[in-house]
């Protein structure tokens, strides 16, 4: 009874951490966001959305050595990992969710198509339609802001799901066994 005890009381830990760890995900990928859609020419928001794993990791570490000791297992350490993209996907979705019905009014789809034109050359050299990718285009713009904010939060649930493998890891540390022998 208390080993099962034990193991509600660090599920309930590990999602309280988890939770407050996903904020702080969520204003990064936000920071992102903003950084892409102010300024799409500069790095910034690419740059931001790729440190994405290693300020996951960042934060297993924190609660690995802040919470456990310094000692975490794999299997704990990608449930933390999962619930913080699950966390911050939510919360970044509900924020997409607002940007899109009220302050978008088609800037995603003019800058995709844009992206479209410059990149003209490439696609023709490399014999793709440009007719298909247009289409495409024009279908990501027929979606209502709930289902683009649902499409990037389940690319984003995908993303974590993959990412925690990696994370949890590179970041697993069990505890060390002393020899009954040595002091």
């Amino acid at each position: 009874m208390q080993d099962n005890m034990i193991n509600v009381i660090a599920l309930i830990q590990l999602r309280a951490f988890a939770r407050q760890y996903g904020f702080f995900l969520f204003l990064l990928w936000m920071a992102s966001f903003v950084a892409y859609f102010t300024n799409p020419a500069s790095s910034w928001g690419s740059l931001l959305a790729m440190s994405t794993p290693f300020v996951v990791g960042w934060f297993l570490v924190r609660f690995r050595n802040g919470a456990l000791d310094g000692h975490i297992s794999f299997r704990r350490g990608l449930v933390f990992s999962f619930y913080t993209f699950f966390y911050a996907s939510l919360l970044f979705a509900v924020a997409q969710y607002v940007y899109f019905r009220f302050f978008d009014n088609g800037a995603l789809l003019s800058m995709m198509l844009a992206t479209v034109k410059q990149l003209e050359p490439v696609y023709k050299a490399n014999g793709m339609s440009l007719n298909e990718l247009r289409q495409s285009i024009n279908a990501i713009g027929q979606l209502s802001p709930i289902e683009i904010a649902f499409v990037f939060m389940m690319q984003n649930f995908l993303f974590g799901l993959i990412m925690s493998f990696p994370i949890a890891l590179i970041c697993q540390r069990g505890m060390k066994v002393r020899n009954k022998h040595t002091l």
